[in-house]
């Protein structure tokens, strides 16, 4: 028998009475909330209001705004008193969060407006609401309550915007088994988007990075109130650029801990080995500023790489906190920051070339001062001084830690690095023929504070795993590992694999190549060789290819920073700087052309921040990318550029002909594998080198953990296991048709009988879908093996089936978002995923050419009949609110009568048209209404995606009824014409409007 949600409840509420909360269980209203808070107010601020003090004060401090609300709970606030004196206050005790009172209440209900929401368990920090805890049953998943509280928020007049409510900061959910949590915000940050991801989500850890998710446990290690109370003060972030909540991971706060801990007890240097993607710069970011209080620390720097403070670190810090980073601040005001005693100095964020120059001999202000720098820092030597570094094997850091240490006797330094450097490849070939080598981390930095390695990570969910396809190309003599194929033969495989690695072209990727020469040699042969296919055949669509390489610096320092780390294209610019000038100049013109843009050589730095936000900010297929200078790269042709730190969702695929080895593999791979959705199971590799042994090398390296076999953990099941896997789900989709007593065909699905086995039917094909998408972005699979595949899901049967998914999903979800429409033992569990049933490659525009080859009547390979056009949009989901409207319009039109895809756009708008005022008039017909002011109602709510009450009322005006009557007709028509708005505004939110959704 499954737990209920109710003695869930009920045992949670007893063991946070054994954490010392007090059971508030009297509190069950809004009167009694405020009643209480108003106790806990006068006794921390020692005052008594009156009635109407306290009024004014919830008036003041009640807001909408998440983020303003944010603010005012963890700073000083004051408001006029009856008498005209100022009252300074805080709501609760902001200087020790543990002294404050920490109650728990269940079941409140709040009423406003057309909200009655009742909460499961409520935690209350000195009286104000500041974690919810929303419940489900065993069987359920936690993710439905999520979307509950996704659904509370957006219901107008709800409790979150006009009452004590709003200062909720945390939000818990839980089956018992399963518990996750997640940061309040305000709408734009607060969404359930299946074409990105769900809300940011936690699942709490220990120090070794082992899942707390029993509620029980979880309350234990969360919910005590001193660690409660730091979650809020301390490890949620207020970012005021985008004035949203963010949670650290609990991974981040353990590190910020062990750093603060370490400078406590005054135990020496330590470093933090945190995986790419895993958000260091926020852990280093708190660090840094907790330090601030540390009275025992004359000084913290954050030390960064001068180029990722100009591009990146400096927006990431003024992110979190708006205007701590100046921006091209020279050596003389960071020597004078580090002799002030003003408090706002005690956190500088400055680079390692500056730091460098400070401590250098002979610098010193160019205005004629007599003392160096470094003599005027002499008062800071006996100081203890915390130095963090973001990034701690940069080329430039070996060279000034001696100059450091030697300084700063007292300083303890921290290092925060993805890849640390062991003694196995702190030597190794950093360019074509030039030996270079590290210093490990442990010699620099002395011990390990934290891991968290990319094992984790994958585990986490917070990265994806690898597919690695090792290119083996036909014939007797194979090439050796390392060995550089044909680039002809290299294109040609690209050309062949890049659709199926790329969902079709929806992800985009880098091609990493050994040396200038070859990347331009690459660029040249990728236009030639497509420019010759597109002759051969009409049809085929080139890839768009870019091209990316630091120009000869000839004395400009901007790019002799940038290419401070680009060790082998510093070397390769050095031979012929003329031919690689003239190259990239033409790469670049190239790129103007087909992008609008106009960069210049001589302003690279602008043209190679064009090309990375272009990339990162790839979301949609060449189609659907608006058309004025928003050109989709698909290849980025690169030799050391973007190949660490450049992170983009949208990029999933490395092409490697390059040889790599250890922490420079790891970087380069782990550009793909930042998660999105489903549609990107994980990172693709395509390496042409023949690496697996640098490969396997390197994951034994990284993997951080005691584990027999790490591959399995960071690399995907291959092709033949995960083909096993869809034969199983396909047997267990039949299995469950056949116990119906039906066939296992998509025509039989609508047969299903009762919500329990449409369900059912989610959940199993949704699993068919889950592992087919996995598959269809395999590269490596033999011409055997995609038959294994064709047999087992056949491509009609496939498409049948997302159709009825598509349709079952629809009708269930719609119980699932109707108040009160979900019994917990049938829908209230499925979990939807429409974004697995989304074509990257089936856009608008390519459904519109399609219905224009139809009426041309045109042969080929994209001839399809009236019933398979209709059926390839309704088994997609981009098209669920009109694929109805579509098909009706193909039905309608004639094969004898040819039509552009200009005149079909024009036709299905005007289809469109006719069929919105033909429903409307009927539905004014029906209700008594006249039906020019109906289309004028609906035509500002959809203009405005508000719905208007009052001009519902006027609508009824004419009729003269009294006050119950109209109300009656009003929701008489809003049970027909609410669907019809949600129908019309194709997904997007009409605000107001669920309140009329029954």
């Amino acid at each position: 028998m499954t737990t209920t949600e109710s003695v869930i409840e009920q045992e949670l509420v007893s063991k946070l009475q054994e954490l010392k909360y007090v059971y508030r269980p009297e509190i069950c209203d809004r009167a009694t909330l405020e009643q209480n808070f108003r106790e806990k107010f006068e006794a921390l601020n020692r005052v008594k209001l009156t009635d109407t003090e306290f009024q004014k004060l919830l008036e003041n401090i009640t807001t909408p705004d998440v983020f303003a609300a944010a603010n005012i709970l963890r700073g000083y606030s004051s408001f006029e008193r009856d008498d005209g004196t100022p009252l300074n206050y805080t709501l609760v005790n902001i200087r020790d969060w543990c002294k404050n009172t920490f109650e728990v209440i269940n079941q409140l209900r709040i009423n406003t407006d057309n909200s009655h929401h009742r909460y499961d368990v409520i935690l209350l920090i000195n009286g104000v609401p500041t974690v919810q805890i929303e419940l489900k049953a065993m069987a359920v998943s936690p993710r439905r309550a999520m979307q509950q509280i996704v659904n509370y928020k957006t219901d107008p007049g709800n409790g979150y915007g006009k009452t004590l409510l709003c200062f909720i900061q945390i939000f818990v959910v839980s089956n018992r088994t399963d518990t996750w949590y997640f940061a309040n915000n305000n709408a734009r940050q607060f969404t359930f988007n299946a074409d990105e991801r769900f809300l940011p989500i936690y699942q709490f850890a220990s120090e070794d990075n082992k899942k707390i998710t029993y509620l029980d446990s979880f309350a234990e290690k969360f919910l005590a109130k001193c660690t409660l109370g730091q979650m809020v003060s301390r490890y949620t972030v207020l970012v005021a650029s985008e004035q949203k909540l963010m949670m650290m991971r609990p991974y981040q706060i353990y590190a910020v801990k062990a750093i603060v801990e370490c400078i406590h007890q005054n135990c020496g240097n330590g470093y933090v080995w945190h995986t790419t993607g895993s958000g260091k710069t926020l852990t280093s970011f708190k660090a840094s500023t907790l330090l601030k209080d540390n009275e025992d620390i004359a000084k913290c720097l954050f030390v960064v790489d001068r180029k990722d403070l100009d591009r990146q670190t400096r927006e990431e810090f003024n992110r979190f906190q708006e205007g701590c980073v100046e921006e091209n601040t020279n050596t003389e005001t960071l020597v004078r920051r580090l002799l002030s005693a003003d408090r706002a100095d005690k956190v500088i964020v400055t680079t390692i070339q500056k730091l460098g120059l400070a401590l250098d001999d002979t610098s010193r202000r160019q205005t004629g001062k007599s003392r160096s720098y470094k003599e005027r820092l002499k008062p800071l030597r006996n100081e203890r001084i915390a130095i963090i570094f973001d990034e701690c094997h940069r080329s430039q850091f070996g060279e000034n830690h001696k100059a450091i240490k030697e300084f700063f006797p007292k300083a303890q330094l921290f290092g925060f690095t993805g890849t640390p450097i062991f003694d196995k490849n702190a030597s190794y070939q950093q360019a074509e023929g030039d030996e270079g080598s590290y210093r490990t981390t442990d010699d620099l930095f002395q011990q390990s504070l934290h891991q968290y390695t990319i094992t984790h990570a994958i585990e986490d969910r917070n990265v994806l795993r690898f597919h690695i396809d090792y290119y083996k190309p036909e014939g007797e003599k194979l090439p050796k590992p390392g060995e550089a194929l044909n680039k002809e033969k290299v294109i040609e495989t690209i050309l062949l694999k890049h659709d199926a690695a790329t969902a079709e072209r929806k992800f985009n990727a880098v091609l990493a190549t050994s040396s200038i020469n070859d990347a331009i040699d690459y660029y040249e042969k990728f236009s030639e060789i497509q420019a010759a296919r597109q002759v051969a055949d009409p049809e085929f669509k080139p890839l768009k290819i870019a091209c990316v390489f630091s120009p000869p610096a000839e004395g400009n320092k901007d790019v002799q920073q940038i290419q401070e780390d680009l060790l082998q294209e510093k070397q390769d610019n050095a031979q012929d700087p003329e031919a690689k000038k003239k190259a990239l100049k033409a790469i670049i013109d190239d790129y103007n052309a087909r992008c609008g843009t106009n960069h210049r050589i001589g302003e690279f730095d602008l043209y190679y921040q064009d090309v990375q936000k272009r990339i990162k900010d790839q979301q949609f297929p060449n189609a659907d990318m608006p058309k004025k200078g928003a050109e989709k790269i698909d290849i980025i042709i690169v030799v050391d550029m973007l190949l660490t730190g450049f992170d983009s969702k949208f990029l999933n695929t490395l092409y490697v002909d390059k040889n790599l080895k250890y922490h420079g593999l790891i970087q380069a791979f782990s550009r793909t594998n930042r998660v999105l959705n489903d549609s990107k199971p994980y990172g693709n590799i395509l390496d042409f080198r023949q690496q697996e042994p640098a490969v396997n090398e390197a994951i034994a390296l990284f993997s951080g953990e005691k584990i027999d076999n790490p591959k399995k953990i960071w690399l995907v099941d291959p092709a033949p296991e995960v083909i096993q896997n869809l034969q199983s789900a396909v047997q267990s989709l039949g299995n469950f048709m056949e116990s119906q007593g039906l066939s296992n065909a998509p025509e039989d699905v609508p047969n299903l009988k009762g919500d329990v086995a449409r369900g059912q039917f989610i959940t199993l094909f949704k699993e068919v879908q889950r592992l087919k998408t996995q598959l269809d972005q395999y590269t490596d699979l033999s011409e055997e093996q995609a038959e294994q595949i064709a047999q087992t899901v056949p491509s009609d049967a496939l498409q049948g089936f997302r159709t009825m998914y598509l349709e079952t999903a629809q009708r269930l979800k719609e119980k699932q978002d109707r108040p009160g429409g979900a019994d917990e033992s049938e829908v209230d569990q499925i979990d939807f995923e429409f974004v697995l049933f989304a074509s990257a490659v089936i856009d608008y525009d390519y459904i519109m050419g399609l219905i224009a080859r139809y009426t041309q009547n045109l042969t080929g390979k994209t001839k399809m009949t009236r019933e398979e056009l209709i059926g390839l949009i309704q088994s997609d989901a981009k098209f669920i609110d009109e694929r109805d409207d579509i098909a009706e319009y193909i039905r309608s039109l004639s094969i004898d009568q040819p039509l552009d895809e200009k005149e079909i756009r024009a036709g299905y708008d005007r289809f469109k048209a006719d069929k919105r005022e033909r429903v409307l008039t009927e539905l004014a017909e029906i209700h008594g209404i006249d039906a020019t002011e109906l289309q004028n109602f609906v035509d500002f709510v959809l203009r405005r995606r508000i719905f208007d009450g009052e001009g519902l009322s006027e609508l009824m005006t004419p009729l003269e009824l009294g006050w119950k009557a109209r109300t009656q007709r009003e929701l008489a028509l809003m049970q027909d014409l609410a669907p019809l708005l949600n129908k019309l505004a194709y997904g997007r939110e009409i605000s107001g409007l669920s309140a009329y959704e029954y």
